[in-house]
Formats: structure tokens, C-alpha cells, sequence
């Protein structure tokens, strides 16, 4: 693999993500009402690699949605780069999706009729109904700095699942997004696959400084990132530093949890 493609230098420490008593509600006002995030306060800073985890029904996926802008709040404050987000209208909050965020999904969710180059530059065509020829060597470098410099022509039925996965990356990378949202991007992998996907994306993370937030069921995983965020209940039960070397025992896990 080759060396990724420039970009702007990410100061690290910048506050990028700030939640305060932040609640999510679902069906509001009717009988089948259910408040699913209890409160929440979390501060994310440019240049972190975190780890989400959590029992299922946590509501790992109803946060990463909050802060990828795919949901709103039902009270409480977020601000992404210091801008609050509730109240922006669809057209701001596409915006904001396009030049802040990138993701990556367990499943690909490649076009399967597009070959890798265009699945990488779909982020462009959508938004700005062309791509030019700078976001189209860029999203060349980004294929050949994932290792599929002679794989941009596939289609992902060609492409065995590790290999999908690093399309979906560079896909999420190609506008150059400070922060990345992974929602188990190795949970569809095989070991070895799982092990060479995740080693990109610390490697992205080492060269470019993008700040990454990983939702992980893997212990083993989640030791190889910088901090852990563990989601029990709604609430947010434990928030630490990892210890290089030391696999965490997540408390909502764990056979000895009170």
C-alpha cells in the first residue's frame, strides 16, 4: 500500500464533538413512547481514536446516528466544530454531512452496477452533480493507497469482502472529513480481513490525524484504539483512556458486573 494522499494537517485537541444532556426519544407523545439516551454528555477532540461499546440495545447505533446527523435529538445540545446542529434546516445539515463526516457501515453498501472508482467517487456526484478531476485522482490515490490500485475498474462482485470494506473507506475519505464514524466496519470480516481493515484505519488515522469514533463488539478491537466509551442503558457508564497492551473488560460485558 501506498502512501495516502495529502491533506490539510488536523491540529489535534480542537474540541470536535460536544454533547450536553443529550435525551433521544422515540414515537413522542404517543402511548408506545420510549426514551432510548438518557442525558448524555461527551466531549470528542480532533485527532482521538475512540472506541463505542456496548451490549446491544445500548443505544450505540441511535448515538452514532445523533452524531452523524442522521437523527435529531429530542433535547439537549450538539455541537459539531462549535456549531450548535439542532435547528439547522436539511439543506445545512446535508452540508454539514458532506464536509465534516465520513462513514463506514458494516455492510459496504457499495453500488453494486458502479466500479470501485465510482463507488469512491459517489460522495462527489451526489453532491455537486459532477466529479471533477481532482476529486477523481484523488479518489485513484485513495484506491491505490488501500492496496486496490489494480482493482479500480471492479465491481464489488469482484471483490472479495476485505476488499469492499477498503473501497467503503476510501469512499468515506474522498471529501476529506476531519471526523469518521465506523459502526463495526469488521463485524462482516473474517479475522484476518478484520485485522488488516482495522490496521488501515489506524494507519489512517497515524498519517492523516482524522479522528475516528469505532463501534466495536471485539475487545481485542477496541484495545488497539486510545480511549473507550461504554454505552450501558442509554447512559454513558464508563469513559477512559486505554492502557496500551491491557485488552478492556467492558463493565455491560463482564460476567463480574454488579
Amino acid at each position: 500500500m501506498n502512501a495516502l494522499p495529502a491533506t490539510v494537517t488536523r491540529a489535534a485537541g480542537g474540541e470536535l464533538i460536544a454533547l450536553d444532556a443529550v435525551q433521544k426519544s422515540y414515537n413522542v407523545g404517543k402511548p408506545s413512547e420510549a426514551e432510548v439516551l438518557h442525558g448524555l454528555d461527551l466531549r470528542i477532540h480532533a485527532g482521538e481514536f475512540v472506541a463505542l461499546m456496548g451490549p446491544s440495545g445500548s443505544g450505540k447505533s441511535t448515538l452514532l446516528n445523533i452524531l452523524g446527523l442522521l437523527e435529531p435529538l429530542t433535547s439537549g445540545s450538539y455541537r459539531l466544530q462549535g456549531e450548535a446542529v439542532q435547528g439547522l434546516n436539511d439543506a445545512a445539515l446535508t452540508l454539514r454531512r458532506r464536509h465534516t463526516l465520513g462513514f463506514v457501515f458494516q455492510f459496504h453498501h457499495l453500488l453494486p452496477a458502479f466500479s470501485a472508482l465510482e463507488n469512491v467517487t459517489l460522495p462527489a456526484l451526489m453532491g455537486e452533480g459532477h466529479v471533477s478531476a481532482a476529486q477523481r485522482e484523488r479518489a485513484r490515490s485513495l484506491l491505490d493507497a488501500v492496496g486496490l490500485a489494480q482493482a479500480m475498474d471492479k465491481r464489488p462482485g469482484e471483490l472479495s469482502g476485505g476488499m469492499q470494506q477498503r473501497v467503503a473507506i476510501a469512499r468515506a475519505l474522498v471529501m476529506e472529513p476531519p471526523l469518521v464514524l465506523a459502526d463495526e466496519p469488521t463485524g462482516n470480516l473474517d479475522t484476518a480481513s478484520s485485522a488488516e481493515v482495522f490496521a488501515l484505519l489506524r494507519r489512517i488515522h497515524a498519517e492523516r490525524g482524522t479522528s475516528f469514533i469505532v463501534v466495536t463488539h471485539d475487545p481485542r478491537l477496541a484495545a488497539r484504539c486510545d480511549r473507550l466509551v461504554e454505552l450501558v442503558d442509554g447512559r454513558i457508564a464508563s469513559d477512559a483512556a486505554i492502557v496500551p497492551g491491557v485488552e478492556p473488560v467492558p463493565s455491560a460485558l463482564s460476567p463480574l458486573r454488579a
